[in-house]
């Protein structure tokens, strides 16, 4: 790699210490940093409310926890389809074009400025890998992760994220459970029921690998069902040590297959403390003393739906169509320019609805978060991006603290479900855009709406996607 780009970082020390909270301290020693990012460009940390798990490595590159460019997000995708580009063409790959790609990939993650011409720039190499494979992305965190990855390859790939949504006229052609989550049933809805069925290598994204546990769960439970010879497992962070650090191995000795690992940052962790047990709501956060107005905005994409229904925790179901394309029911190379068309009007629509150059916040809700960043990605300049999450966090504000504020509420498609808003202050942005994948009943929604318009200085915009407009373009539902 140019070595005007690795001068920006030489590490002092290949250990980091965190004193998270009191009674909390986790120390990070790196093992292994391909492309020689600083730490603190990929993460903060924060105490996560689990008797499982006492700490939080909060992404600064996801765009779940911290509001990022949306560009920053979709680069760091980009930059893991780089390292599996490298690692599937061996030897045969174009050694100066590579530099060039790992070059810009890694400039544009240390200075978020140039991270929209890195992306465009790695977007328009249209690498092709040697082989078709398959990419599964992990939810809630990977599963636009998992997307971009996937998109950066321009022909031979085909995607599908896992989802906790239950969908009662689909069968789960892959489930398994993650331990050590909060939220362990994971699903896969494949319409094409001969997507895993071939003998394409099957590639795994997550954001972060603890204990590998549930790429082993997925690759036993396809193993038995779609067996092949080759899996590879693509994460930002990779943490496993000790024992764990052998049950790839020990996998594929068991069921005679090969298992590679990529990621962006490797290390151990060693944990000191007690984890804490309680969340907090940050009460400032909703004691504004002016309450934004809510405007809900049909708007056309002309994308395709799938008619299906949803059944939540209390038996409710929902039979608004799903997005057909968004991952979570696979999609191929083939259907990514009907997407990139879609993406596009959206956008243009959503530039029209903005207080000209005004600071905006646009943001996804739980899995559905590929769609709103690249649409977020071309609404044009001072845009951030963001999801809901429903990971519970402690909130604390420190400068070198993670998470600064944070607000809970049930969320709309299951009310049993509590999502939080995380690091987003009152009057910090003009306007909020948050687009979500279905329509649902006004009354879910209000618990996050009204959150939201204590957060907004102008408006709130609630975009509900459509396939067709009731009057042909954008229609307004008026103030709620």
């Amino acid at each position: 790699m140019n070595n005007s780009i690795l001068s920006d970082y030489y590490p002092k020390t290949n250990l980091h210490t965190y004193n998270i909270v009191e009674n909390l301290q986790v120390t990070v020693t790196e093992t292994s940093n391909p492309f020689h990012l600083p730490v603190d460009t990929l993460f903060s940390m924060a105490a996560r409310i689990n008797k499982k798990r006492s700490f939080l490595f909060v992404s600064k590159v996801l765009g779940k926890h911290i509001p990022v460019n949306p560009y920053t997000s979709l680069l760091s995708g980009a930059a893991l389809a780089l390292l599996l580009y490298q690692e599937m063409n061996g030897n045969s790959a174009d050694n100066d074009r590579m530099e060039d790609l790992l070059d810009k990939a890694v400039h544009g993650l240390m200075h978020p400025e140039s991270a929209k011409e890195a992306y465009e720039h790695l977007l328009a190499a249209r690498l092709v890998l040697p082989r078709p494979v398959v990419f599964i992305g992990f939810a809630e965190t990977a599963t636009a992760l998992g997307h971009s990855v996937y998109n950066m390859f321009a022909d031979a790939a085909s995607y599908i994220h896992t989802t906790r949504e239950h969908i009662i006229d689909l069968e789960s052609i892959v489930s398994f459970e993650e331990e050590h989550s909060h939220a362990v049933d994971h699903l896969c809805y494949a319409l094409n029921t001969k997507l895993l069925s071939g003998t394409e290598p099957i590639i795994l994204v997550d954001d972060e690998i603890t204990t590998g546990n549930t790429a082993i769960n997925t690759i036993r439970d396809i193993q038995s069902k779609f067996p092949r010879e080759e899996y590879v497992v693509v994460s930002i962070l990779d943490w496993r040590s000790g024992n764990n650090l052998h049950t790839y191995s020990e996998l594929e000795q068991e069921l005679g297959i090969r298992i590679k690992s990529l990621c962006l940052l490797q290390g151990s962790i060693e944990v000191k403390g007690t984890p804490l047990l309680n969340a907090r709501n940050d009460k400032d956060l909703l004691s504004s003393s002016v309450e934004s107005e809510v405007v809900t905005t049909y708007v056309v994409d002309g994308l395709e739906r799938l008619q299906a229904t949803s059944v939540d925790s209390y038996g409710d179901t929902n039979s608004s169509p799903y997005l057909k394309y968004s991952g979570r029911f696979g999609l191929e190379s083939l259907n990514n320019d009907d997407l990139d068309v879609g993406v596009t009007r959206i956008a243009a629509q959503l530039r029209e609805l903005r207080g000209g150059d005004s600071k905006t916040l646009v943001m996804g809700v739980g899995e559905f978060m590929y769609l709103p960043m690249r649409i977020a990605a071309e609404m044009g300049e001072g845009i951030s991006y963001q999801s809901s999450t429903r990971s519970p966090i402690h909130p604390e504000r420190r400068p070198d603290y993670g998470v600064h504020s944070a607000a809970a509420y049930p969320s709309a498609s299951d009310p049993e479900i509590t999502n939080f808003i995380y690091n987003v202050d009152s009057d910090q942005y003009d306007d909020i855009f948050v687009l979500i994948e279905r329509d649902v009943p006004h009354e879910r929604m209000k618990p996050m709406l009204d959150i939201l318009k204590t957060l907004a200085r102008h408006k709130v915009h609630l975009i509900v996607l459509t396939p067709e407009g009731r009057s042909g373009g954008l229609q307004y539902e008026g103030n709620k």
